[in-house]
């Protein structure tokens, strides 16, 4: 299984692409990657899947194997990848949390990549 390892101001985590993976068992996966003596080492794991809602969709787990519902530093990471890899070329970008779809702001970018910002959830339509 291929994966990508990146850090979002201190928190580091596993990403895999589930464009591409497929991964059967994501909480156990979270435990055995995140070991930082005999896995990989992070604080847990997070796929970049395919959404019916968004661009794409973001599933987390904690290094215990629990699923969480967002994480502001792994959405910037999510954003990161799936516009680096072609995964979407929207901007913004929408991406599917367990709390509802965020966009997360890109503030910066140069010859080494972009950056982006802690996320802000779609605005939802006035009721009235």
């Amino acid at each position: 299984m291929r994966f990508t390892k990146m850090h979002g101001l201190g928190n580091d985590y596993v990403y895999v692409n589930c464009f591409e993976e497929r991964v059967d068992n994501p909480a156990e996966l979270a435990r055995r990657i995140s070991n930082r003596h005999f896995g990989v080492g992070s604080d847990g794991l997070i796929l970049i899947c395919p959404s019916d809602a968004a661009d794409v969709r973001m599933r987390i787990f904690n290094a215990d194997g629990s699923e969480a519902e967002m994480c502001g530093n792994g959405i910037r990471c999510v954003a990161k990848y799936a516009i680096d890899h072609g995964l979407s070329t929207a901007e913004p970008l929408n991406v599917q949390t367990g709390n509802g779809v965020h966009r997360p702001a890109r503030y910066s970018h140069s010859q080494y990549g972009s950056a982006y910002s802690k996320t802000r959830r779609n605005p939802r339509k006035s009721r009235g």
